[in-house]
């Protein structure tokens, strides 16, 4: 079961699918393998980059029975709903299935911290002794959950272990949460968003690791771990090495159909499509995608990775 000490790279998982649109179950299984293979202490699928609102409520179970029984680190499942009905029936699935925990992003109606705590409180209620993940994500969800409501969710809600942080600028809160651990607080594990871009720093703020994307989640565990080793010069070789990239796939809008192409360039899925609603890359932007790859392979080797 998922629980504070949760730390290293949680990777979210891309949905494979085919031509079609039908889910690609054969990369699914590749898929899991090569995110444990680069490094993954977990994994997280049917986020948002998961395309988790295009699959019906019974891929999404079949999803999850594919991945938990593939992969040898822990699951957690996104269960994000706009009511607590659906929520609970994929949560409670979910966990029967053999994941470690849940995620939860706020929808975005909720204008007011009483209304965020409010809702996380019924969160809890309404998954019971499932193990949650707050996914603090306002770019998106356009909430914002400030740190003083975030530590009373956490103080109020026992299951609530994990804050998915991608609040953007939002290093000072991560500051600002450990400050308040430290001085005597519940301390839950953070693990970072935003497709890496921030990784180092967050590190430094006191970020247990990531739980994010990106298509080359061996840059994550490379950090993460030379990091915690105390080699801070080289974590930031391993970093800058990927900046170019990572900065390319953060386009919003873009970045998971830049992500999806990388993979299938790397032999890891079959395809690159997007469930529709969903566009396809340009031959110009497959171009610098590829660029930038050849460029990021010569400096890996100049640091022997």
């Amino acid at each position: 079961m998922l629980n504070e000490t949760a730390a290293g790279v949680f990777t979210i998982a891309v949905t494979p699918f085919l031509p079609d649109g039908a889910v690609d179950w054969d990369s699914i299984d590749r898929m899991v393998d090569f995110y444990i293979e680069k490094g993954a202490t977990g994994l997280t699928i049917l986020g948002m980059m998961g395309e988790a609102g295009k699959l019906t409520a019974e891929e999404s179970v079949e999803v999850v029975k594919r991945v938990v029984a593939r992969s040898s680190v822990p699951i957690v499942v996104g269960v994000s709903a706009p009511g607590f009905a659906a929520m609970k029936t994929l949560g409670d699935a979910a966990m029967d299935i053999g994941a470690a925990g849940v995620m939860v992003a706020p929808p975005g109606n909720l204008k007011t911290d009483g209304q965020v705590l409010n809702y996380y409180h019924n969160t809890a209620e309404v998954l019971g002794d499932a193990p949650f993940v707050l996914q603090d994500f306002p770019l998106v969800t356009n909430v914002v959950i400030p740190t003083s409501v975030i530590l009373q969710v956490v103080a109020d809600c026992p299951t609530c272990v994990m804050l998915k942080h991608e609040d953007w600028p939002g290093l000072d809160k991560i500051s600002a949460l450990r400050a308040a651990s430290d001085a005597g607080g519940r301390r839950i594990s953070i693990l970072c968003g935003n497709g890496g871009l921030f990784l180092l720093e967050e590190m430094l703020r006191g970020a247990d690791g990531a739980m994010t994307g990106f298509a080359y989640p061996e840059m994550m565990a490379q950090v993460v771990s030379t990091y915690q080793s105390g080699d801070l010069t080289h974590a930031r070789d391993i970093f800058d090495a990927y900046m170019p990239m990572v900065r390319y796939e953060a386009q919003p809008g873009l970045g998971l159909a830049i992500r999806k192409y990388t993979l299938a360039q790397r032999g890891v899925i079959a395809h690159d499509t997007l469930r529709k609603p969903g566009g396809n890359l340009s031959k110009a932007t497959k171009s610098e995608v590829d660029a930038i790859a050849i460029r990021q392979n010569t400096r890996l080797k100049l640091l022997g990775l």
